[in-house]
C-alpha cells in the first residue's frame, strides 16, 4: 500500500507502553499517532516509551493533545466545555500546549492534532473572535518549535471551518479530518466536506458512525466500513485531493478495540487499488 497506516495510541486504552506495543502488534500495525499528555503528566515515562517503540519497530507518525474539564455527555455539554472555549480552563490548556510542544520537539513530531472547541458559525457572535486568537495563540506556540497544529472536524461545517481557517490566517494550521465526526455532529456530508477541505488536511482519521434519528443528540460510532461512510468515494477523493495524506485509524467506542481497529485496516486495503488510483 501506499500509506503507512496508524493507530490512535488511546483507542487501544493502554494502561502502559508495554500494553500499548503488545496492542500495536495485536492490530498488525507499526505507527501510531501518540496521545502526548501521559507523558507531559508524568504518568509515562517519555524516555521509557520512545526507547520500546523503538525498540519494537512502532514510529510515532503524529500526536495528540486532550483539553482539560472537557464533557462528552451530551452535545450542549461539550459546546461549552470542549477544546480551548472555555475561559475557566484556558490558562491551563494554554500551559499544556506550551509543554506538549516542547515534548512533542523533543521526540521529533511534526504534526499534533486537537479538538478546539465549537467555533461559532457565526462570525458576529461574541465569542468567534475569542476562540480565534486562542487558536492563534497555540498555533503559535507549536509552530515557535517547528510542529504544525491540526484542528480536528467534526463540530463545524466544512464551510465554517474554512471560514475560520481563513480567520486564524496561520501556514501551520490545518484540518486534521474526522468523517465520523461529520456524522456524530450532524455537520454535513464527510465526503464533500473532505473534497472542500483538501487543501487543508493534513492528515485524517479513518472512523465510522451513523447519524441519530434526534436533533440535538450524538450520532452513533461503529466499526469502520459498517456506518454512512461512502468509502469508496471518500478514498476516491483522497486519491484525487490527497494521494500521500497520512491515515490513522480511531476507534472511541466499543470494547473489541483491537478487533475492531483490524477490521478497519482490512478496509484500507482492500480500497487500497482506490487509493493508489
Amino acid at each position: 500500500m501506499t500509506h503507512d497506516l496508524a493507530v490512535c495510541s488511546w483507542s487501544l486504552q493502554p494502561d502502559s507502553p508495554e500494553q500499548l506495543i503488545e496492542r500495536v502488534r495485536a492490530c498488525d500495525l507499526t505507527a501510531i499517532q501518540l496521545h502526548l499528555d501521559p507523558l507531559r503528566s508524568g504518568d509515562w515515562s517519555e524516555h521509557d516509551l520512545v526507547a520500546r517503540l523503538s525498540d519494537a519497530g512502532i514510529r510515532i507518525a503524529s500526536g495528540m493533545m486532550t483539553t482539560q474539564g472537557e464533557d462528552y455527555s451530551t452535545l450542549e455539554t461539550i459546546r461549552e466545555t470542549g477544546g480551548l472555549r472555555p475561559d475557566a480552563t484556558w490558562p491551563a490548556n494554554l500551559h499544556a500546549a506550551e509543554q506538549n510542544a516542547e515534548l512533542a520537539k523533543h521526540i521529533g513530531i511534526s504534526l499534533v492534532t486537537l479538538h478546539a472547541g465549537f467555533i461559532p458559525h457565526d462570525q458576529e457572535d461574541p465569542k468567534y473572535p475569542r476562540i480565534i486568537e486562542r487558536i492563534r495563540t497555540v498555533a503559535d506556540v507549536f509552530s515557535a518549535h517547528g510542529i504544525r497544529l491540526g484542528l480536528e472536524t467534526g463540530q463545524e461545517t466544512a464551510a465554517s471551518l474554512l471560514d475560520a481557517l481563513a480567520a486564524i490566517d496561520r501556514d501551520s494550521v490545518g484540518v486534521n479530518f474526522d468523517p465520523a465526526n461529520m456524522i456524530l455532529y450532524a455537520m454535513g456530508d464527510p465526503v464533500e466536506a473532505l473534497d472542500r477541505l483538501a487543501p487543508h488536511v493534513v492528515q485524517i482519521h479513518v472512523k465510522d458512525a451513523i447519524a441519530t434519528d434526534t436533533p440535538g443528540r450524538w450520532g452513533t460510532e461503529v466499526p469502520a466500513g459498517t456506518g454512512q461512510v461512502d468509502w469508496p468515494a471518500f478514498f476516491a477523493v483522497v486519491r484525487d485531493r490527497l494521494p500521500d495524506i497520512p491515515l490513522v485509524i480511531e476507534r472511541e467506542a466499543g470494547g473489541q478495540r483491537v478487533e475492531d481497529i483490524r477490521t478497519a485496516a482490512s478496509l484500507v486495503e482492500r480500497h487500497a487499488e482506490v487509493i493508489r488510483g
